[in-house]
């Protein structure tokens, strides 16, 4: 069972980082054969990236929508991000040709992605009674008091709280 972590957490990265958001749409449901093998082809990738750290892949997270579904990933950097893109030894390349080839415009599937790049210190998260997701499992987990308490204050801004904060619990 996933570990929930009482009271309010939130993450903190050391550095710029990227945040790469990539999905697939099912525009024609019965062509099978069509979004199939799109929608298998990101988990090998992701594997492999995980499996080699070196290559920059902080951490990835699947999330389905309504005739589609997507993945979030966190990068150290859009460099190490461009160089897997387009490396000929990695499977993303091959996955590529391959939705070139068999779907290109014939509009069966859509595809799409989001690349931010995020500077240090130049973003902001809080999680409250959840497991660690996202940039917490990227970055480091850490509970939400004083610099970090509000929205504003974890961009390094000034700001209050616009309501009455509650206290984590101690085995937070």
């Amino acid at each position: 069972m996933t570990a929930i972590f009482r009271g309010r957490h939130t993450a903190q990265i050391d550095g710029s980082f990227v945040v790469f958001i990539i999905g697939m749409r099912i525009n024609k449901l019965w062509a099978v054969h069509k979004w199939l093998p799109v929608a298998t082809a990101m988990k090998p990738m992701v594997d492999h990236l995980m499996a080699h750290r070196e290559l920059g892949l902080l951490h990835a997270e699947n999330f389905v929508c309504w005739r589609g579904a997507g993945l979030v990933q966190y990068w150290r950097s859009f460099e190490q991000l461009e160089r897997f893109a387009r490396d000929p030894s990695a499977t993303h390349l091959d996955a590529w040709k391959r939705f070139n080839k068999a779907v290109g415009a014939d509009g069966s599937v859509g595809i799409w992605h989001e690349t931010f790049m995020v500077q240090a210190g130049q973003y902001e998260c809080v999680y409250g009674n959840m497991p660690k997701r996202g940039l917490a499992l990227a970055g480091t987990h850490t509970p939400v008091v004083g610099s970090r308490e509000t929205a504003k204050r974890r961009m390094g801004l000034q700001g209050e709280p616009a309501v009455p904060s509650y206290a984590n619990p101690p085995d937070a």
